[in-house]
């Protein structure tokens, strides 16, 4: 497979001057969907956080219903065909309904109600598979009750910059009959085409990051959003089929991710997990984990006319300098 690239090169004068200033944009088709991603000469797009997150949570708190003195009373709970308890727990994670539904099955997991502030550098394997477990327990009791739904997907807003509403950390899990645009349009790609991208990256190196067991890694070619990475889950096509080892797996992967996100500086992220319906053949469970924009006020918002209606990622951050910088801690 060649990954499809293309220079464009943009002119003008400098300011006060006559001499003549250069910038080349690389246009990157991502072999999978067909979305086009612009890489950008890095301009600083992306500053790493330097706003007081913790006193910021600690304003908020009073208010949060997620948080361990209000999370019974003001979240709703699980129908008894879904779950007769409920809410699902593992650990510390609780999972619980969407008051604001998405689709037919809509829930919200709290890593822990009494982490209100948590940030990536804090992310541990523990507390990440515990919530992860909690999805997969949602999905499975959906589908066993209502077998119509079968497109999942485990998703995460982190922190307000990345569409959240609450500061409170939490994953959101979505279970419908009608799959999301991307779902169906990764689907739709044949199994081949899967195979020989992961095989093309490999043998570049310049954007893997490695094979975790089941799990496979890469810095995504064409990014949609900045620092993107992603992963391809062989052998499953849906959570619901996810066990609990390929749990632990997710979340070690996960955990170094984040882990280095925080590095890098960064502490809002949206994470996809998208389902296809189970035994969907050839097709491997497709994750996407990519940086938002941190808090600040008068913060820029990294989602612009590009992305949101061009459907196309206008990034700064090359992906090779996004796997140098974090490709130590899956390797080693």
């Amino acid at each position: 497979m060649e990954l499809q690239r293309q220079l464009l090169t943009a002119e003008m004068l400098e300011p006060n001057s006559d001499e003549l200033l250069t910038t080349v944009i690389d246009v990157r088709i991502d072999p999978l969907t067909g979305h086009s991603a612009r890489i950008l000469p890095e301009r600083g797009l992306m500053p790493p956080n330097d706003f007081d997150l913790a006193a910021f949570a600690r304003e908020n708190q009073p208010r949060c219903p997620f948080c361990i003195d209000r999370i019974d009373n003001l979240t709703p709970r699980l129908p008894p065909t879904i779950h007769p308890a409920g809410r699902i727990s593992r650990g510390e994670a609780v999972l619980f309904p969407n008051l604001h539904a998405y689709s037919s099955h809509s829930c919200v997991s709290v890593y822990s109600p009494r982490l209100h502030y948590f940030p990536l550098a804090a992310m541990t394997e523990r507390l990440v598979a515990d919530n992860l477990f909690t999805q997969v327990a949602y999905a499975k009791a959906v589908i066993a009750a209502d077998p119509e739904s079968r497109w999942a997907s485990i998703n995460a807003n982190h922190m307000l910059p990345s569409g959240s509403s609450l500061f409170h950390p939490h994953l959101q899990g979505i279970a419908d009959s009608q799959p999301t645009t991307l779902q169906r349009m990764l689907a739709e790609v044949p199994a081949s085409r899967f195979d020989a991208y992961l095989k093309t990256e490999r043998e570049a190196g310049e954007r893997y990051l490695g094979d975790t067991g089941r799990v496979e890694w890469v810095v995504s070619f064409a990014p949609i959003a900045p620092a993107e990475l992603r992963a391809f889950i062989r052998g499953v096509s849906s959570p619901v089929q996810v066990d609990e080892d390929l749990v632990a797996e997710l979340a070690h992967g996960l955990t170094l991710a984040l882990n280095g996100y925080a590095e890098m500086g960064f502490e809002s992220f949206n994470l996809a997990l998208y389902g296809a319906p189970p035994g969907t053949d050839g097709y491997p469970l497709n994750l996407r984990l990519a940086c938002r924009s941190n808090l600040k006020p008068f913060y820029r918002s990294d989602s612009t006319f590009l992305e949101r209606l061009h459907w196309e990622g206008a990034i700064d951050l090359p992906p090779e300098s996004v796997a140098e910088r974090i490709g130590d801690r899956f390797r080693t």
